[in-house]
């Protein structure tokens, strides 16, 4: 449950306006890429957890949600690369 407070504690702390320029909206997607680490892991360690004891189409829910959320990973993580390259091509 510590990871679940680590997710709250994230997603809380998130600026709640939005950002002012290019730095800032990077900071922005590597904390938002962190929280949906962190997601993938809780639904991971529930479907490792929970899957015998659930229905089939419980399970495949569990399992899609869990996909989606690595998904969203590797999209930030995508997204924080082209911020990257963006950055380093200006300078």
């Amino acid at each position: 449950m510590s990871e679940i407070q680590a997710l709250l504690d994230a997603l809380t702390g998130l600026p709640r306006t939005r950002p002012a320029g290019p730095a800032e909206a990077e900071q922005l997607l590597a904390r938002l890429r962190s929280a949906a680490a962190r997601w993938a892991d809780v639904l991971y360690e529930a479907q490792q957890g929970t899957c015998p004891q659930l229905p089939p189409r419980s399970e495949a829910a569990l399992r899609l949600a869990f996909r989606r959320a690595e998904e969203s990973y590797v999209e930030l993580e995508i997204a924080l690369r082209d911020c990257a390259q963006d950055r380093d091509a200006a300078v």
